[in-house]
């Protein structure tokens, strides 16, 4: 019967396991803010763009060149 456990000890006894999750979660928190970051930055963007384009649009008699 001993000789079960002690794989079993010896497995939950080593830090890999912790460390490795440890890494995972923080993977995760990073994956977390990039999104939040582009999705902010995404929309401030297509704001300017949208602001850009209609300032030049009524300057040019909302003409575009073919």
């Amino acid at each position: 019967m001993n000789k079960i456990f002690k794989p079993v000890v010896s497995f939950l006894k080593k830090e890999d396991g912790p460390t490795a999750v440890e890494y995972a979660v923080m993977l995760a928190l990073i994956i977390v803010v990039c999104i939040a970051a582009i999705t902010t930055l995404g929309k401030s963007a297509s704001t300017t763009f949208s602001s850009v384009g209609s300032t030049i649009g009524s300057t040019t008699g909302g003409t575009t060149a073919s």
